[in-house]
């Protein structure tokens, strides 16, 4: 069965960026949310396998998501999505239960690489 991932960032272009690396390379895109709130809804509806998490994002940003995320599902698996120079933050979020992170621009093996180690 398909590693069934949540796509969340506040950019519509990036959310389609990840979307076509992933529905390419054999992975099911479950969700997209615009910011941290509505990943952290989507999240419990949808209970995806993965989720890339935007830092920088309106109404919820995503490391209070992640610690949302985190406080229902402990096992919770989720991949922050920095800009560069945004270091303090990306050890926030590991922090906070980020289990990995991806520099914008995406790479998109470094994208497939991230969720494979994470879908296992």
């Amino acid at each position: 069965m398909a590693t069934r991932v949540l796509i969340t960032d506040d950019a519509l272009f990036m959310r389609t960026m990840l979307k076509n690396i992933l529905l390419h390379n054999g992975y099911e895109v479950v969700g997209e949310a615009a910011n941290g709130r509505e990943s952290v809804e989507l999240y419990q509806t949808l209970r995806p396998d993965v989720v890339t998490m935007d830092i920088t994002m309106p109404e919820m940003d995503g490391i209070a998501a992640v610690k949302e995320i985190r406080k229902k599902d402990p096992s919770a698996k989720i991949i922050m999505c920095t800009a560069m120079g945004q270091k303090s933050m990306v050890l926030e979020a590991v922090a906070a239960g980020a289990k990995d992170f991806l520099v914008k621009p995406f790479k998109p093996e470094k994208v497939l690489e991230a969720v494979q180690k994470l879908a296992n």
